[in-house]
């Protein structure tokens, strides 16, 4: 009998032990329903504003990307310009020399050397307005149009006879233009109405 009573007493003192639960160790009672919509709430403005955030992001990274892309096609375009103006001065030396060389070898003047070179002179003029043409350089021809203030440079005013005026009526210098862009203005004559 002392051993069935000191069993139930070992069961009485770990039975003790293992008393009721702590309320520590209770579970947390859920949150309410309105703590819930409150949360879902807040973490759907939090996705509306990080989804407008990111639009604003990716619109901003293609205005980027574009305004990039644009320069460098303008950079592959225009970055031969001063190159261009340089060469532009050595087409006008060369058109007055074949203009000189022209003038000499008319018929009256018999030298058959002058005439070669007066004739290679004028395939190298041509040969060069062509290479120009080829990579976007191009002559303004602007006499019998209208004065531009962006392609043309008024260096005198002429009479209008038989023009209208505000017409180019004389060219002193070529105006260029690369891929549409001026790069050298035209000296021009402009022609207004004569005041008597």
């Amino acid at each position: 009998s002392s051993c069935v009573f000191s069993t139930a007493a070992q069961q009485r003192s770990t039975g003790d032990e293992c008393g009721p639960e702590d309320p520590r160790d209770e579970p947390k009672h859920p949150l309410s329903d309105c703590a819930l919509e409150h949360k879902a709430i807040k973490l759907e403005e939090q996705v509306r504003d990080l989804t407008e955030r990111y639009r604003k992001a990716l619109a901003d990274s293609e205005n980027v990307r574009r305004r990039t892309q644009k320069f460098v096609e303008d950079a592959k375009l225009f970055g031969i310009q001063s190159f261009c103006r340089d060469l532009v001065e050595v087409a006008d030396i060369l058109e007055k020399t074949t203009d000189c060389a022209a003038g000499e070898a008319e018929p009256s003047n018999p030298n058959p050397t002058l005439k070669k070179i007066c004739e290679g002179l004028s395939l190298i003029e041509a040969k060069l307005q062509s290479v120009f043409a080829k990579h976007g350089l191009q002559k303004m021809n602007p006499v019998g149009g209208k004065y531009d203030p962006y392609d043309h440079e008024i260096v005198c005013h002429v009479p209008a006879e038989g023009v209208q005026p505000g017409t180019i009526a004389l060219v002193t210098q070529d105006g260029y233009k690369l891929h549409g862009r001026t790069i050298r203005h035209a000296l021009v004559g402009v022609a207004v109405e004569s005041q008597e």
